[in-house]
C-alpha cells in the first residue's frame, strides 16, 4: 500500500543518511549498534502507526459502505408523513401556488385561508421544508391582506345610466360590466334603460374572470360605421 511504500523509503533515508553521517565520523562498534537499535525502534513505530491509520481507513470504508444515500434518506423521511416523493412534489407545486395566490391577493380571502388549512392538515406540511411557510409565513400573509368590501353602494343621481355607472373608476372602469349592476339589482330595476335618481343600487365586486371577460368585450367591440 502506498502508506507503507512511504514509510519504507523513510526508513531507508534515514538509513542511508545515517551511514553518510557515520562514514563521516569515527564511531565505536556500540555506537553503531546503538544507533542500528534506534532507526529499527523508529522503524517498528512508524509501522505499527501505519497499521492503526490502516485499520482507520477500512473502518471509515465500511462506515461510508453502511451509510444510506440522499435519495434512501429522503424517502426514509417521505415515509413518516405517510407520502412518496411524488406525492411531495405535488404538496410542493400547491404550496407554491397558493402562495402566488395569496401574494397576488386573488380573493375571496376565505377561499385562501381554506386552501391554507387543507394543507395544514396534510401531514406532509410537517417537513421541514413546508412547516415555517405553512405556519408562520402564510397565515402572517393573510392576517397583513385587507380584503375590499366584497360590494359597495351607489345612489343615483340625475342623468345617470348603467353603463355611465359601471364605466366609473370607483366602480368598473369599463361600461360593458353594465348588466353585473343590473343582476345586482332586479328588485329595483324593472327595465335596464330606466333608473331614477335616489335608487340605491349594490355595486358587487367583478372577479377575475368577469374583469377578463369585460376586457376582452371592450377591446373587440367596434361601433356601427356612421351613416
Amino acid at each position: 500500500m502506498k502508506l507503507n511504500k512511504f514509510i519504507a523509503m523513510f526508513f531507508t533515508l534515514s538509513f542511508i543518511l545515517s551511514i553518510s553521517t557515520f562514514a563521516q565520523e569515527e564511531m565505536t562498534m556500540d555506537q553503531w549498534q546503538a544507533e542500528m537499535n534506534r532507526l529499527k525502534a523508529r522503524k517498528e513505530s512508524l509501522q505499527k502507526e501505519s497499521s492503526a491509520l490502516q485499520t482507520d481507513v477500512n473502518n471509515l470504508k465500511t462506515n461510508l459502505a453502511n451509510i444510506q444515500s440522499y435519495e434512501d434518506c429522503m424517502d426514509d423521511l417521505y415515509k413518516l408523513v405517510n407520502s412518496s416523493k411524488a406525492d411531495v412534489d405535488n404538496f410542493r407545486k400547491a404550496v407554491s401556488e397558493l402562495e402566488g395566490k395569496i401574494r397576488r391577493k386573488e380573493g375571496p380571502k376565505a377561499d385562501r385561508e381554506k386552501d391554507l388549512a387543507a394543507l395544514q392538515m396534510n401531514k406532509a406540511g410537517a417537513l421541514p421544508e413546508f412547516y415555517d411557510k405553512l405556519f408562520n409565513q402564510l397565515p402572517k400573509m393573510l392576517a397583513d391582506w385587507v380584503e375590499a368590501p366584497t360590494e359597495i353602494n351607489y345612489t343615483v343621481v340625475k342623468g345617470d345610466h348603467l353603463w355611465g355607472i359601471a364605466r366609473k373608476k370607483e366602480h368598473y372602469g369599463n361600461g360593458f360590466a353594465w348588466n353585473k349592476i343590473y343582476n345586482a339589482n332586479r328588485d329595483q330595476i324593472k327595465n335596464p334603460d330606466l333608473i331614477f335618481p335616489k335608487q340605491n343600487f349594490k355595486i358587487p365586486n367583478l372577479t377575475e374572470e368577469e374583469k377578463a371577460k369585460y376586457d376582452r368585450i371592450r377591446k373587440n367591440y367596434k361601433p356601427a360605421p356612421v351613416q
